[in-house]
């Protein structure tokens, strides 16, 4: 899927957005395709166009974000909030998660940002995009 000709994005799923070049970020995209059971999440990468227009749509940098965003009927989540929600989604025994909104977001926020920042330093980066597979290529936008 992609934009229509006036950049708008099929909103009929939530959206993550995440980069595809990073380890980190591809292996988390690929457990929750493995684990998205109701297929709830669509997913599109940063590099991409649908991805790299979500991002500017809401003012990040497609170039240099330093978080990857949940899209929900068009708002917006980020950072931990994001990440939280992703997995609260996929059902037990991953809602679990859900816990971690006890934890302030100006306390869990900033471990979020700092592993972001320096996620190709400590996870690695890929040469390319990752892809998934036939099985999976259907969710991603």
């Amino acid at each position: 899927m992609k934009t229509d000709r006036n950049g708008a994005v099929p909103m009929d799923h939530p959206i993550i957005v995440f980069d595809a070049e990073c380890v980190l970020c591809s292996a988390n995209a690929q457990f929750v395709l493995r684990h998205d059971r109701e297929h709830v999440f669509r997913l599109a990468s940063m590099q991409g166009e649908v991805g790299a227009a979500l991002y500017k749509r809401f003012g990040i940098d497609p170039a240099n974000p330093e978080t990857l965003i949940l899209v929900q009927g068009g708002e917006l989540l980020r950072d931990s909030g994001a990440i939280i929600a992703i997995y609260s989604a996929l059902g037990w025994p991953w809602r679990m998660m859900a816990v971690l909104y006890l934890v302030p977001a100006f306390v869990r926020d900033p471990a979020y940002r700092w592993i972001a920042r320096n996620r190709y330093r400590i996870f690695g980066r890929r040469q390319t995009c990752w892809l998934p597979s036939a099985e999976y290529a259907r969710y991603m936008l």
